[in-house]
């Protein structure tokens, strides 16, 4: 299917470009580079990988008669922030300067941040409903193959656009090769690639439930330490993302036992449910974050743990509106009663219950909503 996806962030991207460098963000091959060369027609575009893009941008070496100019991977120089302020301070943003990258961009402001107040940063994900949902109806998918696909192959554009699950599971081997074998040599802080292979594997299988490092340390008969710095270098590799369980003291909440999610919903295994869960959590954080670089919002996610145990899946904090509080169910139609022990420490939330086999959406009397996952995933907005 050949077809271009206009992106959610784009016209606020398109916007800023006048004006700013735009930072862009996100997991390799989530359509960071077809989004940059689609915005305009004429661009020149240099990659910090190709040895010969490399000496261009050493020698400042580009087209400026053209529109934009594309720095992909430009974080791997030294003192790359130092290099684009000072063609900011002399040249502005003529051409349009767009910075593309596939690791997080925080591991890089080890001697500050001097591109402050010249630059913008967006992060771009994999598809999701709410995104896919508009794109494709005229396409001859409807919302429920939409989600299909995404329980099968993830949302990753290459292998979610062809469909195939024989396809995915090629692409899913050497994504994760690409991201082991060469973004790991460029940090340079693990080299046990068959360990981190494992524990990946191992995370795949806990989707949804509270990790605990000293757990997984037993089983990579690792220490815990290291099993905290590798599950950070797969976050910063944009394997997987943290949700952290909530609490007043963020010190604290930082500590408590985190849940991780993957950003390819094809690498969850398990049961149907997780893999609900995952593409609900990639949906929660992609609107977070867009709510963030698009329209300057404060801002959180997280999930809701109490003694014993009782947990509320999801949630989503935003400044100056009601909070989310949101539980994921494949099938489990009657209200979940952990709501009854978190609402009442929250000012009138919104009490969401998502749930794939339900046949209509209803409300209780006291409020809270039983929604079905594929609508409400298609068409939610967490700032009304």
């Amino acid at each position: 299917m050949n077809l271009i996806i206009r992106r959610s962030i784009e016209n606020q991207i398109l916007k800023d470009l006048s004006t700013k460098i735009i930072i862009l963000s996100g997991p390799r091959q989530c359509g960071k580079t077809t989004l940059s060369k689609s915005l305009f027609t004429s661009y020149d575009y240099l990659n910090y990988d190709s040895s010969e893009d490399r000496l261009k941008l050493l020698k400042k070496q580009w087209d400026r008669k053209l529109k934009m100019v594309i720095f992909d991977e430009i974080h791997k120089m030294k003192k790359w922030k130092s290099w684009l302020k000072g063609i900011y301070d002399k040249e502005g943003v003529t051409p349009h300067i767009m910075v593309t990258g596939s690791a997080k961009m925080n591991l890089f402001k080890k001697a500050g941040d001097s591109l402050a107040g010249r630059h913008f940063n967006f992060r771009l994900y994999p598809f999701d409903l709410k995104e896919l949902n508009l794109k494709f109806k005229y396409h001859h998918l409807s919302e429920q193959e939409i989600f299909n696909r995404l329980m099968r192959v993830g949302g990753f554009p290459e292998p979610f656009l062809n469909g195939d699950p024989k396809f995915y599971n090629r692409w899913r081997k050497s994504h994760i090769d690409l991201i082991l074998r060469q973004d790991l040599i460029d940090l340079g802080s693990v080299r046990d690639i068959n360990a981190l292979e494992t524990l990946i594997l191992l995370l795949s299988e806990r989707v949804g439930t509270p990790i605990s490092y000293a757990s997984l340390a037993k089983d990579l008969e690792r220490d815990p330490k290291t099993i905290k710095a590798w599950l950070n270098v797969l976050e910063n590799l944009y394997v997987i993302f943290k949700i952290t369980p909530f609490h007043k003291d963020i010190a604290r909440s930082i500590k408590k036992e985190p849940k991780y999610y993957f950003y390819d919903n094809g690498l969850v295994r398990g049961h149907d449910g997780a893999k609900l869960e995952n593409i609900v959590a990639c949906s929660l954080l992609k609107e977070v974050h867009r709510l963030e670089d698009v329209e300057g919002f404060n801002t959180s996610l997280y999930y809701l743990k109490a003694k014993g145990g009782k947990e509320i899946d999801f949630l989503v904090l935003t400044e100056n509106e009601r909070p989310w509080l949101i539980e994921v169910k494949w099938g489990e139609r009657d209200l979940s009663p952990n709501f009854k022990i978190f609402q009442s420490h929250f000012k009138n939330p919104h009490r969401i219950q998502l749930v794939y086999e339900l046949e209509k959406d209803y409300m209780t009397q006291d409020g809270h909503e039983i929604r079905r996952a594929i609508p409400w995933l298609s068409s939610f907005n967490l700032v009304p």
